[in-house]
Order: structure tokens, then C-alpha cells, then sequence
């Protein structure tokens, strides 16, 4: 079962240093993050989420293999890549996968305006392990919202505070 876990940051520069870091520690098996999106409150008042993965660009490189092959099939290989990509990257944009949009933009409006928060979905890792590696950042993160058990949630705080 995966948990969610919100941390807020004053800058939306910090957030992202974070969310590379725990991608390093991702490849050394440290953490399994299902999801890691960046949410921004903009002094413009605007919205913006970062997501690790940009849906419609997968979309769109995996319909222009496909659109191709079938153009290939039909005789025509330049009019199924540009079907299969248009196809591709609209299928990609409109599909969510990981943590819902629209609770991230809902939750992005609460945040100070200028500031950014970090939403982690995870399936495992070693939560003491995690905050050493991330000790620099503990003093400007705060969580936001998190999925996490009471007890979880103290002991993350607990480690968050000794951290800082």
C-alpha cells in the first residue's frame, strides 16, 4: 500500500533539489516512489504542477511508433506517424496516473503564495535513512498532508525536527 506525503518548502528551487535527490536515492533502492510531483503557488496567484513525467510526450512518442507501423502495414507511413502521435499525445494528456490533479491543485491553492510543497506517493523506503540524506532541507520543509498513520506521522515529524 502506498502513502501519500506532502512536504511544503519556501521556494519552488528547493522543492525540486529535493525531488532529484530522493531520485538518486530511488536508484539505490533507498526509497519507491510511485509518483513526485512539484506544486507551485506563484506570487501571480497561478497554479503550476511539475510532474516527473510528462504523459504527453510519452503519449505521443509511443502512438508515432505505433502510427507508423500501421501506416507501414496501410502503405502509408507518413500519415500513420503523424495520426499515431497526435493520437498518442492526446490519450497521454488526458490520462492521470499516480497522485489526482486536481486534489494537487486544490492543495496548491492553500500553500502561501511564492512557496511550493513536494507530493510524494510512496510505496516503501527507510524513512530514517531518507531524512540523513536530506537533513540540509529539514529546516525549510513542513508537512503539508500526509496519508500516513498518527503514530507514522509523529515519528516522520520527529525525525523531521531532530533533523533541523
Amino acid at each position: 500500500m502506498s502513502n501519500l506525503v506532502v512536504i511544503g518548502f519556501p521556494t519552488t528551487d528547493e522543492a525540486e533539489q529535493v525531488r532529484s535527490e530522493l531520485v538518486g536515492m530511488q536508484q539505490e533502492h533507498l526509497i519507491a516512489l510511485e509518483d513526485a510531483v512539484v506544486l507551485e503557488h506563484g506570487e501571480d496567484g497561478h497554479v503550476h504542477l511539475r510532474q516527473a513525467i510528462n504523459m504527453a510526450a510519452a503519449g505521443a512518442a509511443s502512438g508515432t511508433f505505433w502510427g507508423m507501423l500501421v501506416g507501414l502495414i496501410f502503405l502509408n507511413p507518413l500519415a500513420g506517424l503523424v495520426v499515431g502521435a497526435g493520437a498518442g499525445a492526446a490519450s497521454g494528456a488526458l490520462s492521470d496516473i499516480g497522485i489526482n490533479d486536481q486534489f494537487l491543485r486544490d492543495l496548491s491553492e492553500t500553500l502561501p503564495k511564492g512557496s511550493a510543497a513536494l507530493a510524494l506517493l510512496v510505496r516503501d523506503g527507510t524513512p530514517d535513512r531518507i531524512v540523513d540524506r536530506l537533513r540540509s532541507h529539514a529546516p525549510n520543509a513542513r508537512i503539508v498532508k500526509t496519508s500516513l498513520s498518527h503514530a507514522n506521522e509523529d515519528k516522520l515529524r520527529e525525525l523531521l525536527k531532530s533533523a533541523a
